[in-house]
């Protein structure tokens, strides 16, 4: 079903979502305190600065000493690339850019492990609880009922209060780890099976060899005042580390000895002439290569119907999501629709960016675009492990300057 396009401004797309696609959302339709589209993308890595934080990257409060750029919802849905703020930090002193640009290649890493593995990264993996019986996380705890609000606010979160979060509902709670991923995914605006999900592994022990225990030291270094205003003070129930877990991990193969598959072309593959250009979640910025080689052809999105009814997003992520295709169509025509994507462009030649995610590769297959290109990415798919971080980053290739390590 073709939708009205959205007209620019986070009113009209608090409207427009509440209009077309409030049953798909799990909640009451509002918008978060961050906006989406290129023109405050763009807005924002202008104003980019990254002093001090080395240091300051782990701060929760008070929130003007927090170090954290809060980028990653436009790097998300493709506004800014992980290669556009890598080249904009070239100016900071040596330790904040060192330590800024080893996070965005642990973003362009979970790209490369999520892209490769797929669902496997989610099935046969649990914890041993050890007889713990877990309560809901929504304990009474001021760090945590603070954290929690900011998420359904904001749909944003410092690195480490996802980290408490993870720690707090797998660990100490006894909960699976994939329901509270799933849940933070719901509601971030950076939401991504990558980065979430392999945020969440490393945290509670399934993807690394320590899992992170949250406690009540960690909330006094990064956040003391949420302590002194916590009911539950003077008898604290995160005081100590929670208590030792035994996690089946996640082993990865290691790559083929052969560009992988998942990598998509090197080059555009050019099979006909589009009429179209069909733009993912995955990529919805100007520079979306398919966008750029077709400057005079509508864009094409879809709101898969099927895919949002299961998931559940906060409306606060589609208000987002509407707001960038608003932004996008005060520069050029844009076509939204509503429905399976494979059936809504089955009868459209449509040029697209190739998407290192699994659902990308499975409706392109069927639909088979006349173009394809290559995906942004910063650190080209190569021979080696992607058994751990540190494994893969013995193999990244010379574009970002950074050789395989010996």
């Amino acid at each position: 079903m073709r939708l009205p396009t959205p007209e620019p401004g986070v009113d009209a797309a608090v409207a427009w979502v509440g209009d077309y696609l409030r049953d798909l959302c799990c909640d009451e339709v509002e918008a978060s305190s961050l906006r989406g589209g290129q023109t405050e993308a763009d807005r924002r890595l202008a104003s980019l600065d990254i002093s001090g934080y080395a240091q300051r990257r782990n701060e929760v409060l008070p929130v003007a000493k927090r170090g954290a750029t809060q980028l990653s919802p436009w790097l998300r849905h493709g506004m800014l690339t992980l290669r556009q703020v890598w080249d904009a930090v070239e100016g900071a002193s040596a330790r904040d850019r060192e330590k800024y640009r080893d996070e965005l290649l642990w973003q362009e890493f979970a790209r490369h492990w999520y892209a490769h593995l797929g669902t496997r990264i989610r099935s046969g993996v649990r914890h041993e609880l050890n007889g713990l019986v877990g309560a809901d996380w929504l304990s009474g705890l001021r760090c945590i009922d603070f954290v929690l609000d900011e998420l359904h606010r904001d749909g944003w979160l410092v690195n480490q209060s996802r980290m408490w979060l993870a720690s707090h509902w797998a660990l100490r709670s006894g909960h699976d780890w994939r329901d509270g991923e799933d849940y933070l995914f719901r509601h971030l605006l950076d939401g991504s099976r990558a980065a979430n999900r392999l945020g969440w592994q490393w945290t509670t022990g399934v993807g690394s060899s320590k899992p992170y225990g949250f406690s009540r030291w960690q909330v006094e270094k990064r956040a003391p005042e949420l302590c002194t205003s916590c009911p539950l003070a003077e008898r604290c129930p995160i005081e100590d580390w929670p208590p030792p877990v035994d996690a089946v991990p996640v082993v990865p193969p290691d790559l083929s000895r052969s560009r992988p598959r998942y990598a998509g072309p090197s080059v555009a593959v050019v099979t006909a002439s589009p009429e179209a250009v069909w733009l993912t979640a995955e990529s919805l910025g100007d520079d979306d290569p398919a966008l750029c080689s077709q400057p005079d052809l509508p864009a094409l999105f879809v709101f898969d119907e099927p895919l949002l009814g299961q998931l559940r997003l906060s409306s606060k992520r589609l208000v987002f999501l509407t707001e960038c295709l608003g932004d996008l169509a005060t520069r050029r025509p844009v076509e939204v629709y509503r429905g399976d994507p494979v059936e809504v462009l089955s009868t459209r030649s449509v040029a697209v960016t190739h998407a290192p995610v699994p659902g990308f590769a499975r409706r392109a297959a069927t639909l088979s675009p006349a173009e394809v290109h290559p995906w942004p990415w910063l650190s080209q798919p190569c021979e080696g492990s992607i058994q751990s971080f540190s494994a893969w980053r013995r193999y990244l290739s010379e574009p970002i300057g950074v050789g395989p390590q010996t």
